[in-house]
């Protein structure tokens, strides 16, 4: 009798695969609205059933982020590299968290670990970029910007980069060029139109 009855308690528990879907979608709908701490709390009965989700894990940190609640992003996004330790798109969202917390140094020492894997990757090279930029080691930003423009000659993100550094070296007049060739690219980009209008 006690079998049945611990049976039937998992069975009425159990979530299908419709179930999980549902959470889910609430939880993107919460995300759509802005409603972050929403889109969280949505998943964390589904969180008290299945914590070694990958995915659920990953889903958190992206939230706990948007939420600006970095330490636990970082958390969760530790939670997701234990199931597994070689995603990339892991350490994007640490590196995220870490330059939103101002921890340079553990940005670009993750940086590091996706670049070893993925010279050119788009944002592990962009967040470097950020990294550097902000410890004003320009050599080093306008190096990796350059690789980048390389691959991405039109990039509006790496060119603003390019922008933004030269701009912080005192060159403006090649600032200005560049931010020239982002608006001919895109004419409404806030960023080069606000070093156009200095």
């Amino acid at each position: 009798m006690k079998k049945i009855v611990i049976f039937l308690a998992v069975f009425l528990f159990a979530l299908t695969n419709k179930d999980i879907q549902n959470i889910y979608y609430k939880s993107y709908n919460y995300e759509k609205m802005k409603d972050y701490k929403d889109a969280i709390k949505v998943l964390i009965p589904l969180y008290n059933k299945y914590s070694g989700s990958y995915t659920l894990n990953l889903r958190l940190g992206w939230l706990f982020y948007l939420d600006k609640n970095y330490n636990n992003s970082i958390k969760y996004y530790q939670k997701a590299s234990l199931v597994l330790p070689y995603s990339v798109e892991v350490k994007l969202g640490l590196m995220r968290d870490y330059l939103a917390l101002q921890n340079y140094k553990e940005a670009l020492k993750t940086g590091n670990l996706i670049l070893r894997e993925d010279y050119y990757n788009y944002y592990g090279n962009y967040y470097e970029i950020l990294a550097f930029k902000s410890i004003k080691d320009y050599k080093s930003a306008l190096s990796i910007t350059n690789k980048m423009l390389t691959l991405y000659p039109t990039s509006v993100l790496f060119l603003n980069s390019l922008g933004e550094i030269y701009y912080s070296e005192g060159k403006k007049d090649l600032a200005k060029k560049v931010f020239e060739t982002v608006l001919t690219l895109s004419p409404n980009d806030i960023i080069a139109n606000g070093y156009i209008k200095k």
